[in-house]
């Protein structure tokens, strides 16, 4: 994202890269990256208090489903899991790959997971074969495939995936905080969204996230340092508040109060709980591969998406658009997809929240170090993490989309339209479909598709054609009754 008026000057407007003045500076190249110590824990915290709702979801999504043999995964073992893999992952991406992107169970995934894999085999076998994708995506790494499919990748369309990224995060911050909410099918209406609960604004935690949002806005204009962190510490002190003073119905997920006790011990039960090849004895062969692909494909064009996103509005990329050093990135995320896995806690992936952090200046892994202590930390102080509400965090998010979308629109050529066209149905499919994936996907074929009908085929990388024609077989497994 380019300079503006409307963002922080600390986070915006870097310094001029200057020499190294520690070995923590030089080994993760802070002041090269124009940044400094504290705007990279302010951004790690910014990224954790943007992300810590996964310590509560994913358990609750895992653990509401049965495998074939009627068994659920334990709820307290399920948030140990998923916050050590968090921190695990978090804090190998920072100091190994030095980027500002946090890891945690991959939303979307764990819901396949939990609902495609598990009741056609054991809570085992459903992670053993998240493990196997998991050592797919670093064999991809390997042998080249992946770096080659992201540098195949044009320009534009790189642009319309951060857009993509921007508007979705923007409708999670929406849809989280209950700004925002589904009308049931029950209502007969073809319309999918309303304000509000039931068309209208109302309750306290709903203008605890519209003064939150006013407030990040507010601080993000004056360039205020530390903008979108002030706002969650600030809103979530409120939100304690009210919560003590008012009757509250529902927060959501998370309750915005002083737990009695604030340490939890953790119960690594789940931890080593896989059977690698045991569901494809369940399913078969074709169907297991199948399942394994599924979850691949998700967490490769997730991931890719997201690195690419956060690592451009961090101003990582090169003059070709490429992230220097991308192979340990994309190597990391493989093995944090098979740790996920591996803890039962589901695939583990990049999570696009970081923009958050990003958002408050964050350049280098140290950020991720901060992240990954505080998920570390999160084991012992569970009750004491998840008291920070939605309602508080979400507002980082539609801060940062505007951001990210204010930043790169104007550097898609839109007069070629066959590569304004990709990059605007990459930028929208991504929220209508509640899925980075489908957003990429359907990008990738629209361009390959534009260029051959422009007769300019002989232009589109062998990579693309590849890539979209995986897509292609994807969305048509239904169709074809391979699912």
């Amino acid at each position: 994202m380019s300079p503006s008026a409307t963002a922080p000057v600390d986070a915006k407007q870097p310094p001029s890269p200057s020499e190294p003045q520690s070995g923590l500076d030089r080994f993760f190249k802070i002041s090269e990256r124009g940044s400094t110590v504290a705007r990279e824990i302010r951004g790690g915290l910014a990224t954790f208090f943007a992300m810590a709702y996964i310590i509560v979801l994913n358990p609750i999504i895992l653990g509401s489903a049965k495998d074939m043999y009627g068994h659920q995964l334990d709820g307290g073992q399920l948030v140990t899991a998923t916050v050590l893999t968090a921190a695990f992952s978090t804090l190998l991406m920072g100091v190994i790959g030095n980027v500002p992107i946090a890891l945690a169970a991959g939303l979307g995934v764990n819901t396949v997971v939990a609902l495609q894999l598990a009741p056609r085999m054991s809570w085992a076998d459903a992670m053993g074969m998240v493990v196997l994708a998991g050592f797919v995506v670093m064999l991809l790494v390997a042998t080249g495939l992946r770096e080659r499919v992201m540098s195949a990748v044009p320009i534009s369309l790189r642009k319309g995936i951060a857009i993509g990224i921007g508007l979705f995060i923007m409708l999670i911050g929406l849809v989280d905080s209950g700004f925002v909410s589904r009308i049931p099918d029950a209502a007969h209406t073809t319309v999918p969204l309303q304000l509000g609960a039931d068309g209208h604004l109302n309750g306290w935690p709903v203008l605890v996230f519209v003064l939150g949002v006013l407030l990040t806005l507010a601080l993000i204009v004056r360039k205020v340092p530390g903008a979108i962190l002030i706002s969650i510490v600030v809103m979530t002190l409120v939100s304690v508040a009210i919560n003590a003073v008012a009757d509250i119905p529902s927060w959501g997920l998370t309750t915005p109060e002083w737990p009695g006790n604030p340490v939890a011990s953790p119960d690594f039960g789940l931890v080593g709980q896989v059977s690698l090849f045991g569901g494809f004895e369940k399913v078969g062969l074709l169907t297991g591969v199948l399942f394994v692909f599924t979850v691949l494909l998700s967490c490769f064009f997730d991931a890719m998406g997201t690195i690419l996103g956060v690592s451009d509005e961090a101003k990582l990329l090169d003059e070709q658009g490429n992230l220097p050093g991308v192979n340990k990135v994309l190597l990391i995320d493989g093995i944090a997809v098979a740790a996920g896995g591996a803890s039962s806690s589901s695939a583990t992936t990049c999570f696009v929240e970081s923009t958050a952090g990003v958002g408050e200046g964050a350049r280098t892994g140290l950020a991720n170090v901060v992240t990954g202590g505080l998920f570390a930390v999160g084991l012992f102080l569970t009750p004491l993490v998840t008291m920070v509400p939605s309602q508080a965090a979400t507002p980082a998010l539609l801060a940062v989309g505007f951001l990210i979308l204010s930043g790169s629109v104007k550097d898609i050529d839109w007069s070629d339209y066959t590569l304004a066209i990709p990059a605007f149905l990459t930028m929208v499919m991504m929220p209508f479909t509640y899925s980075i994936t489908n957003g990429i996907g359907i990008g990738f074929v629209a361009f390959c598709v534009l260029r051959l009908a422009a007769g300019r085929g002989r232009e589109v990388p062998v990579a693309m054609y590849a890539v979209s024609g995986v897509f292609a077989f994807y969305y048509l497994m239904p169709a074809l009754n391979l699912t």
